[in-house]
């Protein structure tokens, strides 16, 4: 009886260790596939972050890194920068921001824009100019816009219209993109469209009848002038 019972107690204790080594390895198997499934669900997290981007990106608001509110402003304040040190401080630093942002707006390059207040205003950049009367009347404020064609220029552009918002830099800034934006579209090239904006509509067809061509001197010292700047400031 005593060995038989001594049997029974080893088999027991044998029973006993291959349950702790199964509860173990039960336990081993629970915690791996509980960190298996954190990994997956961390991946699965992870690619679905990375899904979202890609769809953001698809929409096309960050693939052109100027179109980033940070890389936007970093941009934009070296450009001004550069225009306020051509200008030796003539042109306002702030103008210049406001210049480079709405030159973005209307896909037109800034230089052409500062280059044409460069020499509407004789390199004073003065936004309170009043130029010499003509047949026509007279031009105001950096843009030199008269005050036949100002008023059209507000309204394509949605914006109101007083004879002295014209001596605003900013406002003035703005009708010029608008004009130039305006003028560039319906010719198609900048001879023509700088051209038109110097002489008027009416003046541009009268050069072409006359030359056969749009390559006007303003036109042509605007885009020179440009151009040259745009080298020299893409060199620095």
């Amino acid at each position: 009886m005593e060995q038989q019972h001594s049997q029974l107690f080893k088999q027991f204790i044998v029973f006993l260790c291959i349950s702790t080594v199964f509860a173990v390895i039960s336990y081993s198997y629970i915690k791996e596939n509980k960190q298996l499934a954190s990994i997956t669900n961390h991946l699965e997290a992870e690619n679905q972050k990375l899904t979202l981007e890609n769809d953001y990106l698809d929409t096309e608001q960050l693939l052109d890194a100027k179109k980033n509110s940070y890389h936007s402003w970093t941009y934009v304040n070296k450009q001004a920068n550069k225009l306020v040190k051509n200008s030796n401080g003539e042109f306002k630093k702030s103008w210049a921001i406001y210049l480079v942002q709405e030159a973005e707006s209307f896909d037109i390059s800034p230089y052409i824009a500062y280059e044409l207040f460069r020499v509407e205003t004789g390199n004073t950049f003065d936004p309170n100019l009043v130029g010499p009367e003509t047949k026509y009347g007279k031009a105001y404020g950096m843009g030199q816009i008269m005050k036949n064609t100002a008023p059209w220029i507000a309204e394509m552009s949605g914006i109101p219209y007083k004879e002295e918002l014209l001596f605003n830099p900013y406002y003035s800034i703005h009708l010029t993109f608008v004009y130039l934006d305006f003028l560039y579209k319906q010719y198609g090239n900048w001879d023509k469209a700088l051209t038109a904006y110097h002489r008027g509509i009416g003046g541009l067809n009268n050069y072409l009848d006359k030359n056969g061509h749009a390559k006007s001197w303003y036109a042509l010292e605007i885009k020179n002038n440009a151009e040259d700047y745009k080298q020299f400031t893409n060199a620095n």
